[in-house]
């Protein structure tokens, strides 16, 4: 596994894109590794959260225009249909974005295309001054199929993803805090450390709480107010389990 890098530090799982050479552009043998790095960090007892992130300048120009996007000329209505089961980011857009730990991204460079999309479907997103965003797609003639219309729309509003799409323009970091695309713009040498900050909010609540939190929020979007209220009332009091962990974190509280 050389073109992700997965690496374990207590209970976070660090996940690099290693294409630098290639500004982290998405090919098939990176899309598998990551994959299964998915899979494994899902599997993991020991680690609660993901920080994902890119090697050198970039975060991720998206698909790969000489090897990824070139496949599809010859793709025939199969080849669609096997595809949707599986979206780029290895299937954190499309296919695993049911992962319920969450996947802090750390935006060191450009998000453009796929890697727009990827770091849409990651939970927080923590980005440099440097980085810049944007829906290239359009450029080569196709628009997103990797989860970034769902996700812009959710994130940012219909207005927004129709600015952003029909025009393919670049957006700079600080727009793209105004419009709700990332949750943090900090200096490039403090993207990292600022990602980890997040980590360890997220790791001192009850884990069980915070995957159901994620999971609810996922569920109710789109669904009636009648549906969704129902959800998060359900999933919301049944989230205590056993209630041994809200006990002790009581007592732990009233014995201050």
């Amino acid at each position: 596994m050389n073109k992700v890098l997965y690496e374990k530090k207590g209970r976070i799982a660090y996940v690099t894109l290693n294409r630098p050479e290639a500004l982290n552009a998405f090919d098939d043998e990176l899309n598998r590794e990551l994959w299964e790095v998915w899979r494994d960090f899902a599997a993991d007892a020991e680690r609660d959260v993901a920080i994902l992130t890119g090697s050198g300048k970039a975060f991720s120009a998206g698909a790969d225009l000489k090897t990824y996007i070139p496949q599809w000329e010859q793709a025939n209505m199969l080849d669609v249909r096997r595809n949707a089961a599986c979206g780029l980011g290895g299937g954190l857009t499309r296919g695993q974005h049911r992962l319920a730990k969450p996947v802090i991204c750390a935006i060191n460079g450009h998000a453009f295309g796929g890697g727009f999309e990827l770091a849409l479907a990651c939970d927080i997103r923590i980005a440099a001054e440097t980085a810049k965003f944007g829906v290239f797609e359009m450029r080569f003639g196709i628009h997103q199929g990797d989860g970034g219309l769902v996700r812009l729309v959710a994130i940012a509003g219909t207005a927004v993803a129709l600015d952003l799409t029909l025009t393919g323009r670049e957006v700079l970091a600080d727009e793209a805090l105004r419009l709700g695309l990332v949750t943090r713009v900090v200096p490039a040498g403090e993207v990292m450390s600022t990602a980890e900050a997040y980590a360890a909010m997220i790791l001192r609540n009850g884990q069980q709480a915070v995957r159901s939190a994620k999971e609810t929020i996922l569920d109710i979007v789109g669904r009636q107010l009648d549906d969704a209220l129902r959800l998060e009332a359900i999933n919301g009091y049944s989230s205590v389990g056993d209630f041994s962990e809200v006990r002790q974190r009581l007592d732990r509280h009233f014995s201050k």
